[in-house]
């Protein structure tokens, strides 16, 4: 099948550095944006700028342009995967939106809600403008699209390398979770197929916040009690806000939820751990954000995922603190303080 992947970041890359190896002989092509990181990337074989000392393959077709481009060349393809950060979903999506191809998004985050907008949330009594999840973005501006998600427990660097993996590939519509499992189900990617789009985005989302939170308490040396701790009610809120916008409560107890938490929360290979890390070491957040060189979801959805729940009045306390500690309102120690010194509840959801 062919395969057309837009944009080319780490996991954009190493996803179409993985699905050139499939067994099943896929065509694939990597869409970049700028000409100038293509032109470099044919030149070096390899994505240095963002997935460095990774072979391309000699079989992978790499393109320059945007995707209205692509779309503008009629171009035939079995499957669109969309590689952009959650800020760049929209703008892809209005360019695809009347292709009959199956669509499916990498990224992990809340679109934030215009900017003028929040500056106008609660004036004049209108209601506040909530950032919206992937799905939201592409109902509002391709709402013909068979679209979906694939996504679950996986840094770009171990993909590439062929390492085993395991991810779930996301959608109301059977014929994009068939498209993604063709696509990617091979040697070392096992994809699973779940019609709980809702819960997988926010299980993607949610878990690159307390990311953060559980980077903080490792920073800090609070111990591997402190760490279990983060993670598991950290999953009572992510699985308390999935509910409140219509998921499925086992989806937090697969891949996308629990898996995905646990690996961003404790592997060293995710940048929002490492900005939890870098806070606590004393680095303010534009240091820790420039120190990455990459996008830090975590960062940019951390708002907009406690705005959902406030508005649906569902509590999330370890968020409010990584919110208040990215706002400058708190300090680690003080984030840290105002968790344990919360009143008793009980432990059920």
């Amino acid at each position: 099948m062919k395969i057309i992947v837009i944009g080319a970041g780490a996991w954009g890359t190493a996803l179409a550095v993985n699905a050139c190896r499939n067994p099943a002989g896929h065509q694939v092509e990597l869409w970049v944006r700028d000409p100038a990181q293509a032109a470099a990337m044919r030149a070096a074989h390899e994505n240095a700028r963002y997935l460095p000392r990774i072979p391309l393959p000699r079989t992978l077709a790499l393109r320059d342009g945007p995707a209205h481009a692509l779309v503008a060349e009629g171009g035939w393809a079995d499957l669109i995967i969309i590689a952009t950060p959650t800020a760049g979903l929209r703008a892809t999506l209005a360019a695809l939106q009347d292709t009959d191809i199956p669509v499916a998004w990498l990224c992990k985050g809340f679109e934030r809600p215009p900017e003028k907008a929040e500056r106008a949330e609660g004036t004049d009594g209108a209601a506040p403008a909530l950032g919206l999840m992937p799905h939201e973005v592409q109902r509002q501006v391709a709402p013909a699209l068979r679209a979906g998600a694939l996504s679950g427990p996986s840094f770009a660097q171990e993909v590439a390398h062929g390492q085993p993996t395991a991810l779930v590939a996301a959608s109301p519509h059977a014929s994009v979770r068939e498209a993604l499992v063709a696509a990617f189900h091979g040697p070392t990617l096992r994809v699973y197929a779940n019609d709980d789009l809702a819960g997988v985005e926010v299980g993607g989302a949610v878990k690159n916040v307390l990311a953060i939170a559980t980077g903080l308490a490792d920073g800090l040396n609070l111990g591997l009690n402190a760490r279990a701790a983060l993670i598991t009610r950290g999953l009572a809120e992510m699985t308390r806000l999935g509910l409140a916008l219509g998921a499925r409560a086992e989806t937090f107890m697969g891949l996308s939820g629990l898996g995905d938490l646990v690996l961003t929360a404790t592997g060293d290979l995710s940048r929002n751990r490492q900005v939890g890390l870098l806070l606590a070491g004393g680095k303010t957040l534009d240091e820790a954000v420039q120190s990455l060189g990459h996008v830090a979801e975590g960062v940019y959805s951390a708002r907009t995922v406690l705005q959902r729940a406030r508005h649906l009045r569902v509590d999330m306390p370890v968020t409010e603190n990584v919110v208040a500690l990215l706002d400058g309102a708190l300090k680690p120690v003080e984030a840290v303080a105002a968790l344990m010194g919360r009143d008793p509840k009980g432990e059920l959801l």
